[in-house]
């Protein structure tokens, strides 16, 4: 089916211009004034802002954790992107001692294949090499579009921790590969001091879940995986950053040339440590834990001058009475907060009140995405890409609530936020999916997207 999207002014990463947009069996085809072209289909969208559908390079669905599974499943998360204007989302599957990458991916592209809303793509957790199995078996996954491998510096307990040798090992590889290594970034010795001696004391509530993982205990990390990444020359992808010390440290090394990207997310834009002094703190349980009003910003200001590469949202949802194990023990909180939705809304709603502009929200919602991890078809919109497209009305007030939003989570962290503007249309690969409030996509409708080498 042909499509034209009229009148609305585009968005891009760099500019923004009133045109046209013709959409040809998925693909844009032509971009351009009173375009005369005949259409099936035709999209008044005069007034209305025409942007390239969200990448959410960071999420956990249907992800066993803490006891129990995340909320959203593949379907309801990607049905829950849809409606906030993300059309490729990133899964993280976890493999562990034994597992291989491809065996762990092609089990969850098995469930994609029948649930996917949106497309999506996979970075893999590495916990363990499998002496030495891992590091070869890269290369083939590489060849299936797998290009990103997480390595985690923390949950040590879990058996899901690297130690500097395997991270140091993981780094080189990838590099060899032209691969990129992501991280997550805590210190988990001295959370366990930290959480030890607040148990202790019969300090158990939600307020000792950020003092046990504080600034500095973050920023350790960080310092550490920039300091063998810039050693090794390797490409690094810091994910969900919160703290300043750690952000300032990734400042230096790009201001020296070396090829670290940042990430943070929407929570740590919008909440500080003080939500974990609220009666209901354990719903915004998530590690990192957000936290104090200099580190938010700092990554305000990093992102405005373009330190920041990407938002994403670690969407990782759990429903009231799993969050409730940890309501007397911080520890038994499952941790994760949901986004998915959100990540979008938010950024563009920063960009409607003059916080940054809405070619930044594209930059790191869309475009950066795309080209750090290889996703050539997505991004912007520019012929000859898919039509992922996202209509947003900036006249439209919204209020997130749990009641219009489209997961299968009985709560969410960001209930009451006012918005004003939101998206009133998402298009995957030309596609109507969403439509004012309405979710209109089918599972099983999401394609694979075999990437690229990363940036």
């Amino acid at each position: 089916m042909n499509l034209l999207i009229k009148g609305g002014t585009v968005v891009t990463a760099t500019e923004s211009f009133v045109a046209d947009v013709a959409i040809q069996n998925g693909i844009i085809t032509a971009i351009g004034k009173n375009l005369n072209i005949s259409a099936d289909k035709v999209v008044d969208a005069t007034g209305k802002l025409v942007l390239p559908g969200a990448i959410d390079v960071h999420t956990h669905l249907a992800m066993p954790f803490g006891g129990t599974v995340s909320a959203d499943s593949y379907l309801s998360g990607t049905r829950a992107a849809a409606c906030g204007g993300v059309t490729t989302v990133f899964d993280y599957p976890i493999q562990r001692a034994g597992q291989t990458i491809l065996g762990l991916i092609n089990s969850k592209k098995e469930i994609l294949e029948k649930e996917a809303c949106v497309d999506y793509a996979f970075h893999c957790c590495i916990t363990n090499l499998n002496d030495g199995e891992i590091l070869d078996e890269m290369e083939l996954a590489i060849e299936e579009g797998i290009t990103s491998f997480k390595c985690f510096l923390v949950y040590k307990k879990e058996g899901m921790m690297v130690d500097d040798g395997t991270l140091v090992k993981l780094l080189l590889r990838a590099k060899e590969l032209g691969a990129m290594i992501n991280i997550h970034a805590e210190n988990p010795d001295v959370i366990d001091i930290n959480i030890e001696k607040f148990l202790s004391e019969g300090k158990t509530s939600a307020w000792y879940h950020y003092l046990s993982r504080p600034e500095y205990v973050e920023a350790e990390a960080d310092k550490r995986a920039v300091h063998w990444a810039t050693n090794l020359d390797a490409p690094l992808y810091l994910v969900h950053m919160a703290d300043k010390e750690g952000l300032e440290t990734c400042i230096k090394a790009k201001e020296n040339g070396k090829k670290i990207y940042v990430e943070t997310c929407p929570q740590y834009l919008e909440f500080t440590c003080d939500v974990y002094k609220r009666a209901d703190g354990r719903n915004f349980v998530c590690s990192p834990p957000m936290k104090g009003q200099e580190s938010q910003d700092s990554l305000w200001k990093a992102l405005k001058a373009g330190f920041i590469d990407t938002v994403a949202t670690d969407h990782c949802p759990f429903q009231s009475y799993e969050k409730d194990w940890g309501k007397d023990d911080f520890t038994k909180i499952p941790n994760g907060c949901a986004g998915i939705e959100n990540l979008y809304p938010y950024m563009l709603d920063a960009a409607n009140s003059g916080k940054i502009s809405f070619e930044k929200a594209v930059e790191v919602c869309a475009t950066n995405p795309a080209k750090i991890f290889g996703c050539e078809n997505k991004g912007s919109i520019s012929i000859g890409k898919d039509a992922d497209i996202v209509i947003y009305d900036k006249e439209k007030d919204f209020t997130v609530s749990v009641k219009n939003m489209h997961s299968n989570y009985d709560h969410t962290i960001w209930e009451g936020k006012k918005l004003h503007g939101y998206p009133v249309q998402t298009y995957l690969r030309g596609t109507l999916v969403y439509d004012n409030g309405d979710f209109l996509g089918k599972p099983g409708t999401g394609k694979y997207i075999k990437r690229g080498h990363c940036k």
